[in-house]
């Protein structure tokens, strides 16, 4: 071989690799992370939270829909085929820095003008066969940091499906918790309409007796008309809530209608949240680990960057039989042997690729701090989520026993109007009173519910692993 001390060196400096190795995340929120417990989750358990929380809900018709979502939604089909590029990428940068080959057959025809001015031309054929070789070493590591971005960029991916797991499944919850309440506050709108009818069909016979006044009735009236005008809109939030919820189960408009119709409970969450420390948070969040692969491939990108800076070296090759006969390419004296080593080296860019490594850099350091961002978000979001849900369950307590004193009002009234001490009339306005109260609690148990849907979304749990 003529270039032995030539590859030699280029072996030799293929091991070198350029630009920063990444060191892992920055440090960000030591203090929290660090804490064994969140401030704001007195009313958690410190245990390890359970990945499927909404099964945890106990509604098996949630369950069914969650799992539905999971399996059809176009959110997850476009995050799985981001991912299936992103593999695509990373096998494709594998192969860069591997030789690489082509067989070729060729058939030339010329026609060539007369020689010495004699006229005419002359027609040649030239036949070709052979293979034609090309490598470029790896010299300064840029190919092996571009492996290691596309690495990066997978595992960036794979947190992006995780995270519009999590998206889908809270969402899901949400817009099921939500169609249970308004469900629940259409029938006890229904049956405060039809207590206030009674009401105002009592006290209008009361104005032809003379006994009340048409103050009175037009109040009740107006009353009335009012707890009727708002059934309508509940009537759309419901639709439109079925409406969302096909839509994210993969469906058209209506299409569960027919299962979702019947009204059910609102789903209530289990006594104690369980919630484990701040720094299996920030480990399995999925927008946190999508930031951190997101940094490992910019900085892997500083290497790419600044191996363009320096010199490369190709070797091209070629390997052939051919000539003016369709025998010559089976013909071993007509071989033909090319290696052709060539060196390029970028040092008169005025500056171009040097300013791309500052580029480079800039984007790490944007990287770093998008991580930094989005780590606190994290620790914010949760400690907002559990806040909530301590508050709204004592919202609801107190909810709870107002509607038992209304109760208690009720049964207390219906006495009176038995004794002769109290008009249908006071018992329908009380009764009305306890259907109100019964809204609130409705609402109450929603919000709860909801807010434990919030706390599970800001844990970042409802992933599961690619596959699995």
């Amino acid at each position: 071989m003529r270039y032995p001390s030539l590859l030699l060196a280029t072996a030799a400096l293929a091991g070198c690799t350029v630009g920063p190795d990444y060191a892992g995340p920055p440090a960000t929120a030591a203090d929290a992370v660090t804490r064994g417990t969140f401030v704001r989750g007195a009313q958690a358990a410190p245990v390890p939270p359970v990945a499927r929380w909404w099964e945890t809900l106990g509604d098996a018709t949630l369950t069914a829909l969650v799992d539905d979502a999971l399996a059809h939604s176009p959110t997850i089909d476009q995050a799985t085929a981001r991912l299936r590029e992103a593999q695509a990428k990373l096998g494709q940068q594998r192969t860069a820095a591997l030789p690489s080959a082509s067989a070729n057959a060729t058939v030339l025809n010329a026609r060539v003008p007369g020689i010495g001015g004699g006229g005419g031309s002359t027609d040649l054929t030239f036949y070709n066969a052979g293979l034609n070789a090309s490598w470029e070493p790896d010299l300064f590591g840029g190919t092996r940091r571009g492996t290691e971005q596309a690495k990066a960029n997978v595992g960036a991916r794979v947190a992006d499906l995780a995270d519009a797991q999590v998206l889908l499944s809270a969402q899901v919850a949400q817009a099921y918790v939500d169609l249970r309440d308004v469900q629940e506050r259409i029938h006890l709108n229904t049956a405060s309409a039809g207590l206030q009818r009674r009401q105002l069909a009592l006290t209008r016979q009361r104005f032809a007796q003379g006994t009340a006044s048409q103050l009175t009735v037009e109040r009740l009236g107006n009353q009335l008309e009012n707890t009727q005008a708002q059934a309508i809109p509940l009537a759309a939030q419901r639709d439109g809530l079925l409406d969302r919820l096909a839509l994210l189960t993969g469906r058209t408009p209506g299409a569960l209608d027919a299962t979702l119709t019947p009204d059910a409970a609102i789903p209530l969450p289990p006594a104690r949240v369980a919630v484990d420390t701040p720094a299996a948070l920030i480990a399995r969040r999925p927008d946190v680990r999508s930031a951190e692969r997101q940094l490992a491939a910019v900085t892997a990108g500083i290497g790419v960057s600044k191996a363009k800076e320096l010199p490369g070296i190709r070797f091209l090759g070629l390997l052939g039989l051919g000539g003016t006969s369709p025998g010559d390419v089976l013909d071993p004296a007509k071989l033909t042997t090319l290696l052709a080593p060539s060196l390029s080296w970028p040092f008169l860019d005025f500056g171009r690729a040097r300013a791309a490594t500052r580029a480079s850099e800039a984007q790490r350091d944007q990287a770093d701090a998008a991580y930094r961002q989005a780590v606190l978000a994290a620790l914010q979001d949760a400690e907002a989520s559990l806040s909530r849900f301590a508050n709204a369950r004592s919202q609801l307590a107190q909810l709870l026993e107002a509607e038992a004193s209304a109760t208690r009002a009720a049964t207390l009234n219906r006495q009176r109007v038995a004794a002769g001490t109290s008009t249908v009339i006071d018992q329908l306005e009380i009764e009305r009173q306890q259907l109100a109260a019964r809204i609130a609690v409705s609402e109450a148990r929603a919000g709860l519910t909801d807010s434990y849907i919030a706390v599970n979304k800001a844990l970042g749990l409802g992933w599961s692993e690619p596959g699995g």
